[in-house]
């Protein structure tokens, strides 16, 4: 596999850490957590990228950089609430199901680049499979604002990545993820005081806090926007189909969650989706969107 998709799948696997590091804190609001979420990695890499000397902001694209960060702080509302509305289950697979054929019809209808059978075929695998993942879970509720809410983060993952894509060909993506999440947790702040963030004051809370901010926030976009430089947006949001393969086999080995035989079946398929997308020539990668 090659550097940059392993880069890619690795950011998706930490953001897979994000729902069972939020067991240890279930008094906490979800919209809460990822306000404080993106104020930690902010921070976290806002310092990175000066301790590096990296920092720089001649050249940085405002356009870009406002519509990146309006577009990840837009996910997390918009995600958190479709599951709140509609259940884990129908919100997770519509929310990061979407995603993918989102930024492939912005790719095709606005970027003019056609998609390789391999990415259709990669993409419906692994989204075929993450229904199928979800199947066992809750009662299953339909709610259409909830839907709504979920399509929308959906997009904004969509065209965050497909933005970033454009803003880290130029500059370094440290710098890139520190301006444009910083923005985003100065967008996100008022939640902090809308909805009760005692949790954070708890050992879980600031050990959680810690862990989302540096690790699932900082160091797995800064790998995301690495590999966003070689490779296509819209195969970069597929293979983040890897991230509810994560949270589900935590939820299995880590939780304690059952999983039937059918939710086995999608993680399979979510898993040759990604092996399929990743294993494109280095020949073709390099004259055809994947």
């Amino acid at each position: 596999m090659k550097a940059p998709y392993f880069m890619v799948m690795f950011a998706a696997v930490l953001w897979g850490t994000t729902g069972t590091a939020q067991t240890f804190i279930p008094a906490s609001h979800p919209i809460s957590v990822g306000a404080v979420r993106l104020a930690v990695g902010g921070i976290f890499l806002f310092v990175a990228a000066l301790a590096m000397n990296k920092l720089r902001f001649r050249g940085l694209h405002t356009k870009y950089v406002l519509g990146a960060a309006i577009s990840m702080a837009c996910y997390q509302p918009f995600f958190f609430s479709a599951v709140s509305l509609t259940g884990v289950a129908v919100g997770t697979v519509v929310g990061i199901g979407s995603a993918p054929v989102m930024a492939g019809l912005i790719d095709w209808l606005f970027m003019k680049r056609r998609k390789s059978r391999r990415w259709w075929m990669a993409t419906s695998l692994s989204i075929i499979g993450c229904g199928m993942l979800f199947l066992n879970s809750e009662e299953i509720t339909v709610d259409p604002l909830g839907i709504l809410l979920a399509l929308g983060a959906g997009l904004s993952f969509a065209a965050y990545t497909l933005i970033s894509e454009k803003l880290v060909k130029n500059h370094s993506p440290i710098t890139v993820v520190a301006v444009v999440f910083i923005l985003s947790a100065i967008i996100l702040s008022p939640f902090l005081f809308v909805f009760d963030s005692s949790w954070m004051a708890s050992v879980n809370g600031v050990l959680v806090s810690l862990h989302l901010g540096i690790l699932a926030t900082g160091v797995a976009y800064v790998l995301f926007s690495k590999g966003l430089i070689k490779m296509p947006g819209s195969t970069a949001v597929t293979l983040s189909l890897a991230e509810p393969l994560t949270a589900a086999l935590l939820g299995v080995f880590v939780v304690g969650e059952v999983f039937s035989l059918v939710s086995w079946i999608g993680m399979a398929l979510i898993l040759c989706g990604l092996w399929v997308l990743s294993i494109s020539s280095p020949e073709k990668s390099r004259v055809q969107a994947a």
